[in-house]
């Protein structure tokens, strides 16, 4: 409900060419106890005014010279940040009030001006525009309420990543910059591929934790510095299910595309990969992705059993292939991105990379 003093106080604008006309309304207004009363007689100012003071309610005569009451209405609505237009005209003939009321006016009144009629419409009027204002501050104060509530939420889910991620990374000390690496270049592949931003902001937040599962993997198997044994293989693929099964059934959107990325993102296009031997798109779109990155940081990082290699070899192992890794491994989609952008991979990597200068500065000593 809104209070008589709140209706008082309420800013009002008249726009009208005739002096005697405005003054006439002006006393009215405030006899009745109206504070806030401004006038005008150029009706080409009145948007301007208005966009300067947001009216509560503008009084508005129709038939002016130069720009009438229905070309002030046009331009005001251009300029009416609430999407509810404050005009109570003033007319003369009845064909005028219903064009008016076509063109957004929201009550009228005739001329001559009966005090009595004009004082209860605008009373009326007031009250519905503040009732309006008060249900527009407290639906953007609930707005803001739920951004809060939905970033507070995104920030647990972010630690509840992070968390997750920690616990891949503490057997091995390089495994720290892959992981911020992988997220960097996910997201960019995303980006690159034309994938929506939702889907590129949870591929650089939940590629991280593709390898949660190796920490069940033993360490002498993890680290070994030589080529792993068959059951020793077998042990460390177990890794992408186990990883799907410590992110799975989860809610949180990360979560879930973390579980997505830890089952198959050694999954590859011709059907070669594990752990289910999927084929081209039965592959999940992020595991694809991750996949590709994965194998570019893997190549250029020093690892137990390699050395890292430079940016040109990582790329021309990818695009042309080693026998170990071929390019039919890849989503051509995927691979014609990362082939045409490669320059991009090579700057996130010296960026976030530590692993990575040795080659660099070696030249192609390491190929």
């Amino acid at each position: 409900m809104i209070k008589k003093n709140e209706i008082l106080k309420s800013k009002i604008l008249i726009v009208d060419d005739d002096e005697d006309d405005v003054m006439l309304t002006k006393d009215i207004l405030t006899e009745a106890g109206y504070t806030s009363v401004d006038s005008t007689l150029t009706p080409e100012v009145a948007p301007a005014l208005h966009a300067e003071t947001n009216y509560d309610l503008i009084l508005l005569d129709l038939l002016m010279p130069g720009m009438d009451g229905f070309a002030v209405m046009e331009k005001l609505k251009t300029v009416e940040t609430e999407g509810y237009l404050p005009v109570f005209v003033i007319t003369g003939g009845p064909d005028m009030k219903a064009r008016a009321l076509q063109a957004g006016a929201k009550d009228f009144v005739a001329k001559p001006v009966d005090p009595t009629e004009l004082l209860s419409r605008v009373h009326n009027m007031l009250e519905v525009r503040l009732l309006y204002k008060k249900l527009h501050e407290r639906n953007a104060a609930l707005e803001a309420s739920v951004r809060e509530r939905t970033a507070d939420l995104k920030q647990t889910y972010l630690e509840t990543v992070v968390a997750m991620t920690r616990a891949a990374e503490y057997k091995d000390e390089n495994t720290g910059d892959h992981l911020e690496r992988i997220g960097f270049f996910c997201k960019e592949t995303a980006n690159l591929l034309g994938c929506d931003a939702d889907f590129a902001d949870r591929m650089f937040f939940a590629s991280p934790m593709h390898d949660i599962g190796k920490i069940s993997v033993p360490d002498h198997i993890l680290l070994k510095p030589a080529a792993l044994t068959p059951d020793e293989w077998e042990i460390m693929k177990g890794h992408t299910t186990l990883g799907a099964k410590i992110l799975g059934n989860c809610r949180a959107p990360y979560l879930r595309t973390g579980a997505e990325i830890a089952q198959n993102h050694h999954e590859r296009w011709d059907g070669s990969g594990y752990p289910n031997g999927l084929i081209e798109t039965a592959i999940p779109l992020s595991a694809r992705i991750m996949h590709l990155c994965d194998i570019y940081d893997a190549l250029r990082c020093k690892r137990p059993y390699k050395p890292p290699l430079a940016h040109e070899t990582a790329v021309e192992i990818i695009t042309k292939g080693d026998g170990r890794t071929m390019p039919g491994h890849f989503d051509p989609v995927v691979l014609d991105a990362f082939e045409r952008h490669s320059g991009r991979y090579r700057e996130l990597f010296s960026e976030f990379g530590k692993c990575g200068e040795i080659a660099e500065e070696s030249g192609k000593g390491n190929e």
